[in-house]
Parts: structure tokens; C-alpha cells; sequence
């Protein structure tokens, strides 16, 4: 367990380049405005239309008060109630950003709220919490806080500690208690799920004294997890992507981490745990790019609790895993992010194995190739061990999947681990969130994806998905190979088969549709492209940090530059995106070939 405030030799030990930017930091912010009352994120997001997370108050200060908790503990700041303002600059921050978010009227974000809209409300009722994300984060939040600076908290602000168990337990532990058919249920969103139930655990062990109360949350909690690790396929794969991965399978690590420490529950025999963890290593192109399929960014923000997959790797005895987490996790030298949230980001300052591991320098997690047959996707390199070379990977999968594009058989191709032929990503959600018309944004369509648009686009809904899917991994080369026909309207494609094809010697890809002849329906192959694209004669050339040759024959190529305005796209494309369509000949056969340009290197 993460040890308070008063033992000194453990926060005293975090590293000085650590300690020094974290305190840093806190002084920065001690010299801004805190962010506004989150009630009036709640007007904001209903005028503006586009509540996003990183737009909202709420998550501004609940990343302000992380900071100024952290540098408490590690500065040791303290002073007596009676001592006058600026004895204690940390601390005193940290106690006003508690207070104000006890104060707040909701803790939920705007788009999840069910009573709000139906009722024409804009603003939440407080006497009708909701129990989502944002309510789970500001939990842990106050779990985390009581429980590291609980000794100091008693002397410079007696009775906030009281606060913050009373607004806990009005807000998030007596409605997940009685209201069971929320998201996080039993039947309900399975990214949730650790979520939610990640942080009633931290509040039911760190903030609940009555010990049967705290018996029954903990066992609800453990139903609840139970559910979520018996819908985890059993590759360890994550149809959302690796960004989805810290969300969801992470949680699920750390809850157990809690249920082992309080003497509850062991779980590292789960066979499940050991494919889990090797998720985010297979699915890394190199530096920080990953194979990223519906609304995953293709880039990791920095905050992610890399100390978690660190030590679930050396628990189950992975290296791969943990050379990748320590690599990836200390890039920049330090040991965690504020970013991470205040229970994750005390547990990698207070782990001593994550603490005092050497960076890892080699990239030797990278796989020759992986397959994971429940999700569907393929990911295969030129050479094992090394970003260097062409990689392919490919989905096959269904329109149904949690928080999908419509992509059923997109593909990626990416030249010494950087993207080049991608997937765009999400955008900014508009509201009301992630809903029933979100495949309106031209990110999540069809046609601005590696698919084929056979004079329509792909459909939305589980029902529409890749058939005989297949396969094939050897020295030589991998391939992967579906009929992609169930994706578009019933009755429009009898076969539309699609194989992706990496060949080791020498090295190129080639991507081979074959289909029933649509009688003179036009046929468009789109293909999103990361980098200065010159066109030719069949061919095109894309520069990025190399240059990616692509050719063709017998087809008629165009050129779309996509500016890129929404924000969250913008900071990992830059400006603009390229989309290449080559109009084919409805023949019933057509390849595409990608190799390294001559002359071409990293």
C-alpha cells in the first residue's frame, strides 16, 4: 500500500530530477487562476456543443489539485491551522481545490448524465447523482488525497477529511450500491467497468470505517470485475487499441493490485493476466506510434502509469514487457506524470522496483509478427526486435466494436516505426458524446479509411463484419485475408476479398482485392497518407522521416489534402492529412504494392 505523508524514507528517496520538476510545476500553477466552478462547464458545454474532456474545468482542476498534493508529500509542507496563508503554499492549494470540488454541484461530465436532457435541463440536479468517469475520478481523487496527506490534513484544515467522506459516499457509494443498471453494471460498458469500480474500491478501503459496509462494496466490486475479465477475449487483445488499453485492462491490474494488498484477492495465475500485459509491446510500431484502430490516438499522451506494466511484467516474469514499459516510461527521465492521476501517479513514486530500474535503451519487445484472432488484427515487421523496415498491420473484425469507425479492413503501413499509410483517429467529441450519429465526422467514416468504396459506403452495427477470416505467419511472409462484403449494405457485394501480404525478401507489401464484378459500379481504393505525398505516373511518393514508394496499374489516381483543424487530430498530424484514391476499372481484381523508395533511409 502507498504509504502517507509521515513515512519520510520513501518520498524522500524519489529521484532529485523528479522531485525537482514535479515542486517546479506546482509553482508554475501556484501563480494561475484555479479553474472555474465546474458548474459552469455545464452551460459551456451545452452552448458550445463539444463537451470535451480536456475542454472541462473539472478535469483542470482535478489535475491542479494532483499537482499540489504530490509536491506536498514530497516537500513535506505543513504548518498549523492557526498559521497565517502562504505557511504551507502546497498544501493550503491542495485544500482549496478539495474544497471546491466538494462544493461542485455534479461531478459527472455533461454528456453522460441521463435525467439532464429528456428534462431540457442545462444545468446537473445535485440531488440526482450520476456515477461515470469523471464522478469515479474526482473519488479517487479524494481516496488518495485522505489517505497520503490524512496526518497533515488533521492539522492545517481539521474537518475537511469529513467533507470528503460525506460527499463520497452521497455522490458515488450509495448510488452504486442501490443503482445497479448504470454503465459500470453487471451488463453494462466493459471500458467502465474497471473504471468505475477501480475507484469505489480505493474509497471503500481508504475512506469507509464501517467494516461490513466495506465488505459489501468490495465484494460488489469484485462481482463487477469478475464480469469485465470474463468478457476480455482470451488473445488479450483490446478492440478499441492500445490507448483504451490503460483504461480498461489497466484498471483491472490496479484494482487487483489494491484486493492483494488489503489481503483480499490474488489473480496472477489467471492465464489471461500473462497475454493481457504483451498487448501494448504488440501493438507498437516504435518511438511513440502504435497501431491504433477506432477511436485510439495513435500516439500516447505522456502520462500514462507505465510503472503498472512494469511490474505486472516482472510479477508474471515477461522481460518484453517490462523492457517496453521501462523504455517508454522513462523517456524523459522521469519516473511519473501528474497527468496519470494522484492514486497512479503515488504508486509509481512510492514503487521501489519502478523507481530504481535503469531505462531500457533496446527495442527487442517488438515481435516478427503477431496474430490475435478474437480481435482480428495482424501486426508484422520486416525484422524482429527492431523498428527499422516496413510494417503491416491489418484488422478484420465488426462495425459493432466499442467506440468503432467504420473500418472493417483498413490497414496500416509504417517505414522504420513511423506511420505512413494511417489511420486518422479521434477527433474532438461533439455532443452528446460518443453517440448513434457520431460516424457523421468525417474521421469515422468510411471513405476517409484504408477500405474499398464500392459506389457505397461500409454500414454501422455489429451485424456488418469481415468474413473467412484467415491468417498466415511464416519466416518468409504473413499474411492476412478476408471477404470484406459484409460490411457494406445487404444484397451489395456477394465477395469482396482483401489480402495483405508483408514479404520479408525483399522487402515490400502488397494489398490484393478480388471481388464479384459490380457491373459498372464505380470503385474507389482510399488511402490515408501521413507526409508530402508526389504523384506520379502510377505511383506516389510519400516523405516522411523516409520515403514510402507506392504503385499500381490500370487505375486513376487523385489527390485530397484534409486540413486538420480539430485539435486533438492537429497535435499528432500536424496541419494536414493526404487521402490518395485510385479509381479502378471494375475488373474484379487490383493490387497495390509499398516498398522503400530507392535511395530511401532513415
Amino acid at each position: 500500500m502507498v504509504p502517507d505523508v509521515t513515512e519520510r524514507a520513501v518520498w524522500d528517496a524519489v529521484d532529485p530530477a523528479t522531485r525537482g520538476a514535479l515542486v517546479a510545476r506546482a509553482d508554475a500553477e501556484l501563480t494561475r487562476e484555479a479553474p472555474a466552478p465546474p458548474v459552469r462547464t455545464w452551460t459551456r458545454a451545452f452552448r458550445k456543443n463539444r463537451p470535451t474532456a480536456d475542454e472541462e474545468a473539472s478535469v483542470r482542476l482535478r489535475e491542479r489539485v494532483t499537482l499540489f498534493v504530490l509536491a506536498a508529500v514530497l516537500t513535506d509542507d505543513i504548518a498549523p491551522a492557526t498559521a497565517p496563508p502562504g505557511a504551507s503554499p502546497y498544501l493550503d492549494a491542495a485544500v482549496d481545490g478539495l474544497a471546491a470540488l466538494s462544493e461542485a454541484t455534479s461531478w459527472g461530465l455533461p454528456p453522460h448524465t441521463r435525467r439532464r436532457a429528456p428534462r431540457g435541463e442545462v444545468l446537473p440536479d445535485p440531488d440526482e447523482p450520476f456515477v461515470d468517469l469523471g464522478a469515479a475520478e474526482i473519488t479517487s481523487l479524494f481516496a488518495w488525497a485522505d489517505h497520503v496527506l490524512g496526518p497533515h490534513l488533521d492539522i492545517r484544515a481539521p474537518g475537511l477529511r469529513r467533507r470528503l467522506r460525506r460527499e463520497v459516499n452521497l455522490r458515488v457509494l450509495t448510488p452504486f450500491e442501490h443503482t445497479r443498471d448504470q454503465r459500470w453494471g453487471l451488463d453494462g460498458d466493459a471500458r467502465w467497468n474497471p473504471w468505475i469500480h477501480g475507484a469505489v474500491l480505493a474509497a471503500a478501503l481508504l475512506l469507509v470505517e464501517d467494516q461490513r459496509r466495506r465488505e459489501r462494496l468490495v465484494t460488489l466490486v469484485v462481482q463487477g470485475l469478475d464480469h469485465f475479465t470474463a468478457t476480455l477475449p482470451d488473445d488479450g487483445g483490446v478492440e478499441e487499441g492500445v490507448a483504451y488499453w490503460w483504461h480498461g485492462p489497466c484498471r483491472l491490474l490496479e484494482a487487483l493490485d489494491l484486493l492483494a494488498e488489503a489481503g483480499m484477492r490474488h489473480d496472477e495465475h489467471l492465464p489471461l493476466l500473462a497475454e493481457l500485459i504483451r498487448f501494448p509491446h504488440r501493438m507498437h510500431l516504435g518511438g511513440d506510434w502504435y497501431v491504433n484502430a477506432g477511436d485510439a490516438p495513435p500516439r500516447l499522451p505522456p502520462g500514462e502509469p507505465w510503472h503498472v506494466l512494469h511490474r505486472w511484467g516482472e510479477r508474471l516474469g515477461d522481460e518484453d514487457v517490462r523492457a517496453h514499459a521501462l523504455c517508454r516510461g522513462r523517456e524523459r527521465s522521469l519516473i511519473i506524470r501528474p497527468e496519470a492521476g494522484l492514486g497512479r501517479a503515488l504508486a509509481g513514486l512510492s514503487d521501489e522496483g519502478w523507481r530504481d530500474a535503469a531505462p531500457a535503451t533496446r527495442d527487442g519487445w517488438l515481435p516478427r509478427e503477431v496474430w490475435l484472432p478474437r480481435v482480428q488484427i495482424l501486426v508484422a515487421r520486416e525484422m524482429a526486435g527492431t523498428p527499422e523496415g516496413l510494417t503491416l498491420a491489418m484488422k478484420a473484425g465488426h462495425n459493432g466494436e466499442r467506440h468503432n469507425h467504420l473500418d472493417i479492413g483498413s490497414y496500416w503501413v509504417a517505414l522504420d516505426g513511423v506511420p505512413v499509410v494511417v489511420d486518422v483517429g479521434q477527433p474532438a467529441y461533439a455532443a452528446p458524446g460518443p453517440g448513434p450519429d457520431r460516424h457523421q465526422e468525417w474521421p469515422l467514416r468510411a471513405e476517409w479509411h484504408n477500405v474499398p468504396e464500392p459506389g457505397v459506403e461500409q454500414q454501422t452495427g455489429g451485424h456488418h463484419y469481415a468474413r473467412d477470416v484467415h491468417a498466415e505467419t511464416g519466416v518468409d511472409q504473413v499474411e492476412l485475408r478476408a471477404d470484406l462484403a459484409g460490411a457494406y449494405p445487404a444484397g451489395r457485394l456477394t465477395r469482396w476479398r482483401r489480402s495483405a501480404r508483408l514479404v520479408r525478401d525483399p522487402a515490400h507489401i502488397v494489398v490484393e482485392e478480388n471481388w464479384a464484378p459490380l457491373r459498372g459500379i464505380p470503385v474507389s481504393l482510399r488511402h490515408m497518407l501521413a507526409g508530402r505525398v508526389e504523384l506520379g505516373e502510377n505511383w506516389a511518393l510519400v516523405h516522411s522521416e523516409g520515403t514510402l514508394r507506392i504503385s499500381w496499374r490500370g487505375a486513376t489516381a487523385e489527390l485530397d489534402h484534409r486540413m486538420v483543424d480539430d485539435p486533438l487530430l492537429r497535435r499528432t498530424w500536424g496541419e494536414s492529412l493526404t487521402r490518395l484514391t485510385l479509381r479502378v476499372p471494375d475488373t474484379g481484381a487490383f493490387s497495390v504494392r509499398f516498398e522503400r523508395a530507392a535511395g530511401s533511409y532513415r
